[in-house]
C-alpha cells in the first residue's frame, strides 16, 4: 500500500521532509549526536567528507573513515526529536520514494549515539565513557508505539514498575541495546541502565526555582536494582533511540560521555576533552 503523502512528507526536491537528505546520502553505519556543532567534531577524523547538509537543528555529514562510509547526523535534544529522526532516516533506507511504499528488502543500520550525561552512582567518575546496555524511558514516546518486549526485557520492566510504580502519570518503557553493537562497540565500557528523562530540569531531579514533584529523584533511581543491573546514568535520548530502533529493525547503541556526577553535585572543567575521548573510541571501533 502506497504511504500518504501527509503521512511521509517528501520535499519538491525529493528530500525528506525535516532531515533534508536523499535516500543515497544515508551510509549505513550513522552516528548521531545531539548538538549540531558536534557534527564536524565527528566529521573532521573522516578520512573524505562527501556530503555536508543541513536543515534546522539537523545537520548530516556524510564521508569516509578508512573504507566505511559513515553517516554522522544531529538530532537535537530530546526524545520528541529522536521520533522526527529515526522514523525519517528508516523512510531513507526502507521506504522507495517514487513508488510511497515499503521495500521488499529492508536494510538494518547500524546506530551509535555518541552523547553527554551524568552519572547517578558515586563510583562512577566523570571522564568515563559508557555504553548503555538498556535505555529506560521516563517519557510518553512509546505510548504511541506498539513495541514487543523480550523475555529479559519483560523481567527487567516489571523490576522496574515495582520500583517505580509509586509516581503519578509515568509509564517507563524499556529496551537492551543491540547485542551485537554492545560486545563490538561498547566492549570493556563501563556499562549500564541509562535513564531517559522528558527535560534537564525537575525531569532529572535538578531544582533551581521551580519546585519538584518527585523529592530525592536522585537517590531513588540510584537504589534500583535488578540482579546485578543498575541505574548508572541519566540523559534525554537514549530510551527513545533503543525503542524505535527496535521496533523499525535496526540496531543501536548510546555511548555517553560522563560529564557530571549527580550524587556528588560536580561537573566537569573539561568537558570537550571527555566528548573527543568519546568519538575517538567510537571511530575507532566501527
Amino acid at each position: 500500500m502506497k504511504i500518504a503523502e501527509s503521512d511521509l512528507i517528501i520535499n519538491p526536491d525529493g528530500t525528506i521532509y525535516h532531515l533534508n537528505i536523499l535516500p543515497e546520502d544515508v551510509a549505513e553505519t550513522v552516528i548521531t549526536v545531539g548538538d549540531p556543532d558536534r557534527v564536524s567534531e565527528v566529521s573532521k577524523y573522516f578520512d573524505r567528507i562527501e556530503l555536508k547538509k543541513g536543515k534546522r537543528e539537523f545537520i548530516t555529514h556524510t564521508g569516509f573513515v578508512g573504507s566505511k562510509r559513515v553517516t554522522v547526523l544531529s538530532t537535537g535534544i530530546g526524545t520528541d526529536n529522536i521520533d522526527i529522526v529515526f522514523n525519517e532516516l528508516d523512510a531513507l533506507v526502507n521506504i522507495d520514494f517514487k513508488t510511497r511504499e515499503v521495500k521488499k528488502e529492508l536494510t538494518s543500520l547500524n546506530i551509535v549515539r555518541v552523547g553527554t550525561s551524568g552519572a547517578v552512582q558515586p563510583d562512577i567518575p566523570m571522564g568515563t565513557i559508557l555504553a548503555s546496555s538498556y535505555g529506560l524511558g521516563m517519557d510518553a514516546l512509546m505510548n504511541y508505539y506498539v513495541q514487543e518486549l523480550s523475555g529479559d526485557e519483560h523481567s527487567l520492566l516489571d523490576d522496574v514498575q515495582a520500583h517505580f510504580g509509586h509516581l503519578k502519570h509515568i509509564n517507563p518503557y524499556l529496551t537492551a541495546a543491540s547485542e551485537t553493537l554492545l560486545n563490538s562497540i561498547g566492549k570493556e565500557m563501563e556499562q549500564g541502565i541509562t535513564i531517559t528523562a522528558p527535560g534537564f530540569y525537575a525531569p532529572q531531579g535538578r531544582q533551581v526555582r521551580a519546585k519538584n514533584a518527585v523529592p530525592n529523584f536522585i537517590g531513588l533511581i540510584n537504589s534500583f536494582r535488578s540482579g546485578n543491573l543498575r541505574v548508572t546514568n541519566l540523559e534525554m535520548e537514549t530510551a527513545g533511540i533503543y525503542a524505535l530502533a527496535k521496533v523499525l529493525g535496526h540496531k543501536a547503541l548510546s555511548v555517553n560521555a560522563i560529564l557530571a556526577s549527580r550524587v556528588k553535585f560536580e561537573f566537569s572543567r573539561n568537558p570537550n576533552d571527555i566528548v573527543e575521548k568519546a568519538i575517538k573510541m567510537v571511530l575507532e571501533r566501527i
